[in-house]
Parts: structure tokens; C-alpha cells; sequence
């Protein structure tokens, strides 16, 4: 099965350090179902593309099959594994490119963080719902999508298509968003995987697709598929995805003891707790210009524009598709001049330099702190606290002390989560950084408090002058 990666970001031989593999050597990696081979057919400063072939050995794929599969005798053997991209090919792109998918590029990691002119093509690509599938799961990530059919025999027209697809995806995307958002489709066209599923699917999942799986308009037929439409686990997952926006949290939320035999009292969701005391604390600081720092789809960015005390307002974020569905979801095609004028989105990071993070009399940091490195962290202060100086910074993050709490969690909340802090952490960070940079710092919590353990989400306000 073959996937090509292509870029014409200037000089394209970048891709070469964003993959931690040289232009220049062939490269095999044995995994257990067969060899990955890495190559570059074109490597030039206009245009480089990589080449990524697994090669199934059908007799290890064989003798590794779970026991009481429902295949018929030789479909052990006679399959279209070794040609159709599924499981496989993602399970191969997981180990091969493991530092890609994180993100990291020691020696690029400004251009790691960048969202790069992209072309992904799989010759043949299982699809159980056709090109309509294929376009409405990777659409909505910011991909033109090129989805052809392919004959079941050129030679009889008459028979028509089969299932499989030649697919051609373009975009402006974050290398390692692309990687992650191929691992988790490819078994979700398939519907199907080389091995057995178990609890820890869900963190899976979350590691790789919670950064844009949240806010995608098929998140549930994506988290069904790929947890092989066990209810339990899809349950979960959408639980755990209900934390990251806003839409979810409200449609599907958990439910608590005390809502038991009291239906009509719905508890409010956390991101919405955390929407509303960030607001309450930007209206009681009078701040009338506010930037959104790691705005993600904008959900914050829509109660801050149903505030007409908000002249200014700024949303940045490092992922440029995060930035596209901000964009559909406020609607700015059909805002009216003054009220876009208003709105300034734009693509940075919080841990690099930007004149056009200054200039407001509030930042916001939501749920922000924990996806960077920790090494970063001091880069994150400087830029925030030093650099564009607002009068009044507002910090959220989890507290990790309150996770037990959350029932069938393993780990962090969500799978980009760098670390996660406990309460005493969490304030002697906040105090070092008002004493280094003049601030003055408060810090309390927001969300259903526990008497032991605080509640679920800790809050850092930041105020000089």
C-alpha cells in the first residue's frame, strides 16, 4: 500500500527535517505485520515529496489474528490488505513518523508549528460510504478533497465501482495535524482494523484527534467507526470530547448524582462554566479590547462578540484549520463591516515573538498552558507577560487532582496535554511569573468543587499597573 506526502513550501526539503527522514537514504521499518520503506522519488527546493510503501507479509499478519475472527478459511490469506491503505498503513505511520505526529522538530520547530501547503495521495483507499464519505470527514479539516472512484474492472464498465477510491487531499494543514487526522480516518473509511480493541482505543483516539476531532461536524460517526461501533467506548470518547467544545458539551454531557430524578435540571457544562467566569472577569476588569490567545474554533470568541463593550477583539492559534472553522462558525462571510472590523484572527504561537499580540487591555489563555512543552513554558511567559503586556491576563488550565472523579478516565483529560497540574503547582507557577514579570496574580477555581480536591478547573488572574 503506498501514500505519498508532497509540499511546495519554499525550500520543500524541509519536509526532510519535519519527518526525521533524509531526502537522500531509502529507509525500512519492520513492524509486525510487514516492512514500511521511506524514500523521497523528488526532492527539490520547489517541491519535495515522500514516499511511504508498506509491504504486508500475510503470513505474520496471519499468525497474529485474534482468535475467533469471523474470516472464512483463506481470507487469512487471500485479502486486500496488502494493497488497500486501512489499519495497517496507520499503525505503520504511528511508528515511522512518532516524532512527526508530536509535533517536535528540534531543528524547525517554528515551521513544525506552521500550517505548510500540503498534497496527500492514496492510490487505493477502502471507503464504506464512497467519495460523499471521503469528503465529508476530511472537508471540514481544511482538505480539498479529490475522490475518485475506481472500477471494479476497466475492462467491464457495465459491473461499476467498487469500493475503493483514489484520493487526493490538498491543503494549507500543520504536518503533524495531517498525520494524525490519516490515522484515525483510514480505519474509520475501512471500518475496519488488523487487531483487537481494547479500552485504551478511546485515549488512542483522544491523542490523535482530539486537537480537531472536537469541533468536527461528524465527530460521532468517527468516534463509532473507529472504536468499532462499541457503544461503551463511544460513549466515553464523546464524554471526553464534550470538555473541548462547546457544541458537544452541551449535547452530551454526563450525568451526575444529583440530576437523578431531577431531569429538567440540566448541570451546566464545565466549558461553559469556564466561558462564563472568563467573561465575568474581562467585564470587571473594563477591559475593552481582549485578545484570545489559542482561540482553537472560536467558541470564546462568539461571547465576546455578543459584547458590544469589546471595540477590539483577537483570536491566534498555531492551527490554521482550527482558524478555517473559527471562520465558519462565526460566519465572517456574512458579518457586516462593523462588526468585522472588530475581529482580527489570525495563526501564531504563544511561544514566539508577535507585535500583533500587543496592544490589547486583556489576553486569555483557556485551556492553553498544558499543551506546551514545559520547556517552553518560560518562552510562553516571556512572550505573554513581557512582551505584549497586557493590563490583565486570565489563565485556566485543569487541575489534575480532580480527574479521579472522572469516571473511565486513564491519564490525562485530553491526549495533547503535555502535563496537567495539581493546585499548589499550578499557584507557585502563576506566583513566579507575576513576581518576574509585576503582576500581581489571584488564583481560585471554576466548576462543581469537591471538598477534598478542589474543583475541576483552576483559574490564574493576572493584573499589573
Amino acid at each position: 500500500m503506498l501514500l505519498t506526502i508532497s509540499t511546495t513550501h519554499r525550500p520543500a526539503t524541509d519536509l526532510g527535517y519535519l519527518l526525521h527522514k533524509h531526502p537522500d537514504r531509502i529507509q525500512e521499518f519492520v513492524q509486525s505485520f510487514g516492512t514500511t520503506t521511506v524514500l523521497y522519488p523528488e526532492a527539490t527546493d520547489e517541491r519535495c515529496t515522500a514516499l511511504v510503501c508498506l509491504e504486508i507479509d500475510p503470513i505474520r499478519l496471519a499468525r497474529s489474528r485474534r482468535r475467533g475472527s469471523p474470516d472464512f478459511g483463506l481470507a487469512q490469506y487471500v485479502n486486500d490488505r496488502p494493497y488497500a491503505a486501512s489499519s495497517l498503513l496507520g499503525g505503520a505511520l504511528a511508528d515511522v513518523f512518532s516524532t512527526a505526529r508530536a509535533g517536535r522538530c528540534a531543528s524547525r520547530q517554528e515551521l513544525a508549528d506552521s500550517a505548510l501547503p500540503l498534497e496527500l495521495e492514496i492510490p487505493v483507499l477502502p471507503c464504506r460510504g464512497g467519495p460523499e464519505l471521503a469528503e465529508r470527514l476530511f472537508g471540514p479539516l481544511g482538505w480539498q478533497v479529490q475522490a475518485t472512484p475506481i472500477p471494479l474492472d476497466e475492462a467491464f464498465p457495465e459491473w461499476g465501482d467498487s469500493r475503493y477510491l483514489h484520493v487526493v487531499l490538498r491543503g494549507t494543514i500543520r504536518l503533524a495535524d495531517a498525520l494524525n487526522q490519516l490515522y484515525v480516518l483510514l480505519p474509520v473509511l475501512d471500518e475496519a482494523k488488523h487487531y483487537w480493541q481494547a479500552s485504551d482505543e478511546v485515549d488512542k483516539l483522544l491523542r490523535s484527534g482530539g486537537a480537531w476531532l472536537a469541533g468536527h461536524p461528524e465527530q460521532e460517526l468517527i468516534a463509532r467507526r473507529y472504536l468499532g461501533r462499541r457503544g461503551a467506548l463511544t460513549r466515553l470518547a464523546l464524554e471526553r470530547l464534550a470538555e473541548l467544545g462547546d457544541d458537544t458539551a452541551e449535547a452530551i454531557e454526563p450525568a451526575c448524582e444529583e440530576e437523578v430524578g431531577q431531569p429538567e435540571e440540566r448541570r451546566v457544562p464545565l466549558n461553559a462554566q469556564r466561558h462564563r467566569a472568563v467573561l465575568d472577569v474581562l467585564l470587571a476588569a473594563g477591559a475593552a479590547s481582549v485578545i484570545d490567545l489559542g482561540c482553537g474554533q472560536g467558541q470564546f470568541l462568539r461571547l465576546l462578540l455578543e459584547k458590544p463593550r469589546f471595540a477590539r477583539i483577537g483570536g491566534a492559534d498555531v492551527s490554521a484549520s482550527a482558524l478555517a472553522t473559527a471562520e465558519r462558525r462565526l460566519r465572517l462571510d456574512r458579518m457586516g463591516d462593523r462588526q468585522r472590523e472588530r475581529l482580527s484572527l489570525f495563526q501564531g504561537s504563544v511561544t514566539y515573538e508577535d507585535d500583533r499580540f500587543a496592544g490589547y487591555d486583556a489576553a486569555v489563555l483557556m485551556e492553553v498552558i498544558e499543551h506546551i512543552d514545559p520547556s517552553r513554558l518560560a518562552a510562553l511567559a516571556r512572550v505573554v507577560f513581557g512582551v505584549a503586556r497586557p493590563g490583565t491576563v486570565v489563565v485556566t488550565t485543569p487541575n489534575v487532582e480532580y480527574n479521579q472523579l472522572y469516571a473511565g478516565l486513564t491519564g490525562a483529560r485530553h491526549a495533547d496535554h503535555r502535563f496537567e497540574w495539581t493546585r499548589a503547582e499550578f499557584a507557585a507557577w502563576a506566583e513566579r511569573v507575576a513576581a518576574a514579570y509585576g503582576y500581581t496574580v489571584e488564583v481560585s477555581g471554576i466548576g462543581d468543587p469537591d471538598e477534598v480536591l478542589g474543583q475541576p478547573t483552576q483559574l490564574g488572574v493576572f493584573r499589573h499597573g
